[in-house]
């Protein structure tokens, strides 16, 4: 049916026969009896009319909503039609459209088939969508109310004590028998069968285990015999107190086929495979090599294209707003690279999966907090789950798989088991890593870079301005997937902060819980370092210490040196041969070189 008079003037012709033939379609594909939404600029398909004269006069009055192509509500998905294949300009997609993507008709539609089993629930939240906030208001609903005031909870940090005075105080301003509900928790109560699973499971507070499965009814940790609860401030008191730790899991197959359930968004998550310009350039993962060879590899997970590729980054934040390292929360976060570059980084597309309560931080023993979040994973790749297309009208298998995992070097070392520190840190060279300490500091620093130029560089044979010898070597290549799993999987690692690495001369702390994953060992790039991290502390510690600037020194160290006169003597050590002299001279060089090294190493590895 044409559509293009959606757009035109109300006083058109064109419009005035529009708006009959959608009466006349709307009507006829009705159920007897039934109400139908208003899709006015007014309604938006949030209010239900049932005559035809009613129905025309809301889209005379108030304008069709020019959004509202596709009409799912009055029976253009019973006849089985397509949604247009419109192109979509990158900025277009890079605006805040959540006015427009978060319409609580689409919500409403999205979550229909999550109530299968419980209609009574889901008839109870169309009753409060439908249902006006007060006679004759007919621009909020109970439902959307509750979600504008809990939007605005959300955005200024409000309390639950302070809401709940806010609700007491707009409810008494209304007029009186209104649908507003007069506390936080009646609000919930609206809105909590919209929402998703949500898993809390107690942890040990050592990090020892989570109480799940075989361990879920034990009241102290099997490994290290700590309580499950928090200490008891009473000997007569014979109730469990609150869990010491907890770990907050949201199953992530729930929020899969949330997404492929709205129309656009499946849409968007194949843009990889069908709007992506391919011209040899790379602006996204699916042009580098690792996506193409996992296409290979694996050709019944890379044939279909709404098939997930995840990548997932973890950091620890302090939630209480103090730039300190007190209190330590890590969130696991999961971002989708099926979708464009405009949409991945989108607030509404990235998956929080797990919250890792603080204060302490996980550390070495992340793996155990990930176990719920691998099992699903595994699960995903090894059988698939069933999942309903809203844009091609069609269920299929989905499966997913994490492409690489993207942290800073502490929390990449975490992840993947391999050591951050000491004399082999460097992933890359492994067991090849040329280092030595400083006396002064305490630090151990890292040489020989130079041999990841090309051969015949002239940088190679400058001897004053490093450390005076010339350098021959050749750079140590990256060890494959196969290779480092070899390595690991002899390592056996007790988790739990009351014990020690067995291995504390290796290269590697643990085996990862990734290399549970069927997949891992044939991904060349597994773990990443994010560029934030590198152009600012690598950058800024280079530029310091070549530069002499104090305040980009450990503050340990600029308080132990700062009278004996180290930081000016700094350039002067014997073991570097350095000249202060040449300090200067080489710092732009230097960092040219650095530049020029990082793009070359890049583009190797990717």
């Amino acid at each position: 049916m044409d559509k293009h008079w959606i757009s035109c003037t109300r006083t058109t012709s064109e419009f005035q026969q529009g708006v009959e033939d959608f009466i006349q379609f709307a009507f006829t594909h009705r159920k007897e009896g039934e109400k139908l939404p208003c899709p006015c600029r007014k309604c938006g398909n949030m209010c239900k009319v049932s005559r035809k004269d009613e129905l025309r006069e809301h889209i005379f009055c108030n304008g069709f909503s020019r959004n509202y192509t596709e009409w799912i509500f009055h029976g253009e998905r019973e006849m089985g039609s397509t949604i247009n294949h419109h192109e979509c300009h990158a900025d277009h997609l890079n605006q805040d459209q959540s006015d427009e993507n978060d319409q609580l008709d689409e919500m409403l539609h999205d979550m229909e088939d999550n109530f299968t089993y419980m209609p009574h629930v889901f008839d109870s939240i169309q009753r409060d969508a439908e249902k006006p906030l007060y006679e004759g208001c007919s621009k909020y609903t109970r439902l959307s109310a509750v979600l504008k005031l809990f939007n605005l909870k959300a955005a200024n940090g409000l309390s639950d004590k302070g809401f709940t005075e806010l609700l007491k105080l707009l409810k008494d301003m209304l007029p009186m028998g209104n649908e507003l509900p007069d506390s936080t928790y009646q609000a919930k109560k609206i809105l909590c069968p919209m929402g998703l699973e949500v898993e809390k499971i107690h942890v040990c507070p050592n990090d020892c285990v989570l109480y799940r499965k075989e361990y879920k009814n034990l009241k102290q940790c099997p490994r290290c015999g700590t309580s499950r609860y928090k200490v008891k401030t009473s000997v007569h008191d014979t109730k469990n107190g609150p869990p010491a730790k907890v770990l907050w899991y949201l199953p992530i197959v729930p929020r899969f086929k949330r997404l492929f359930a709205n129309a656009k968004d499946a849409k968007s998550l194949t843009w990889h495979a069908d709007q992506r310009k391919e011209d040899g350039m790379l602006r996204h993962p699916a042009d580098s090599p690792q996506w193409k060879n996992i296409d290979n590899v694996f050709p019944d997970f890379g044939c279909e294209s709404r098939n997930l590729r995840l990548g997932l980054c973890t950091d620890g934040i302090n939630p209480f707003g103090k730039m300190n390292s007190q209190h330590s929360t890590w969130p696991v976060l999961l971002v989708i690279y099926n979708l464009a570059p405009w949409l991945c980084m989108k607030r509404k597309y990235m998956i929080m999966s797990l919250l890792i309560s603080g204060p302490k931080q996980p550390g070495n023993d992340i793996d155990v907090y990930l176990a719920p979040l691998i099992e699903d994973l595994k699960m995903l790749w090894d059988e698939g789950v069933p999942v309903f297309d809203a844009y091609r009208h069609e269920s299929f298998t989905l499966h997913a798989m994490v492409y690489c995992t993207i942290n800073d070097f502490p929390a990449y070392g975490n992840l993947s088991g391999h050591t951050t520190k000491g004399y082999k840190a460097c992933p890359i060279c492994e067991d090849d890593v040329k280092a030595m300490p400083l006396a002064k500091s305490k630090k151990i620093v890292y040489l020989s870079h130079r041999r990841f130029l090309p051969r015949f560089h002239p940088y190679r044979r400058l001897r004053k301005a490093f450390d005076g010898e010339q350098e021959h070597g050749l750079a140590p290549r990256p060890l494959t997937g196969k290779h480092v799993f070899e390595r690991v999987k002899g390592i056996h690692c007790i988790f739990g902060k009351p014990y020690k690495p067995l291995n504390e001369h290796c290269c590697y702390k643990k085996m990862s819980v990734f290399w549970n994953l069927p997949y891992w060992e044939h991904l060349s790039v597994r773990h990443c370092i994010d560029v934030m991290h590198v152009e600012k502390n690598v950058f800024d510690s280079l530029i310091g210490t070549l530069l002499n600037m104090p305040f980009h020194f450990a503050p340990s160290i600029w308080q132990r040196h700062k009278e004996s006169g180290f930081l000016n003597r700094v350039m002067m050590r014997r073991e570097f041969k350095v000249r202060v002299q040449l300090v200067v001279r080489y710092t732009q060089l230097a960092v040219k070189s650095l530049i020029r090294l990082t793009y070359t190493y890049y583009n190797r590895v990717l």
